[in-house]
């Protein structure tokens, strides 16, 4: 038998809060959200491995619209396979691209800091 969660509990392990976890519902999302015999939403292991999933993605940057659309995909099974691993490789080409764009950004103010330190110590040397 698969362990289930309370909202509060899904809240714990994903450190959403159970407003956002109904808002995240609400929006599309989170789909197919089973209820016990009270009513109250209860959360698989595969409802916490999605979750982690989108705030993966989330966290990288893609949009609620760009994860609403991955989320009709995947509801719609493995015929969308191919759709969503494209539109994973869009997400990942547009990292690498900030990605890169970071890394001079990061070289640039080392080259800064190189050159403050440098001012530093001849400012040092002069007095």
């Amino acid at each position: 038998m698969e362990p289930s969660l309370n909202i509060q509990e899904m809240a714990d392990i994903t450190g959403l809060s159970a407003h956002t976890l109904r808002y995240y519902e609400r929006i599309g999302l989170l789909r197919h959200v089973a209820r016990n015999t009270q009513g109250y939403r209860i959360y698989s292991t595969q409802d916490v491995a999605w979750v982690e999933f989108l705030l993966r993605l989330r966290d990288t940057g893609m949009n609620i619209a760009g994860m609403q659309r991955f989320a009709e995909l995947r509801s719609q099974g493995d015929v969308t396979a191919s759709e969503r691993r494209q539109m994973l490789e869009q997400h990942e080409t547009q990292l690498q691209q900030q990605l890169v764009s970071l890394q001079d950004h990061l070289h640039n103010i080392s080259d800064k800091i190189q050159y403050y330190r440098q001012l530093e110590q001849q400012t040092t040397q002069q007095s």
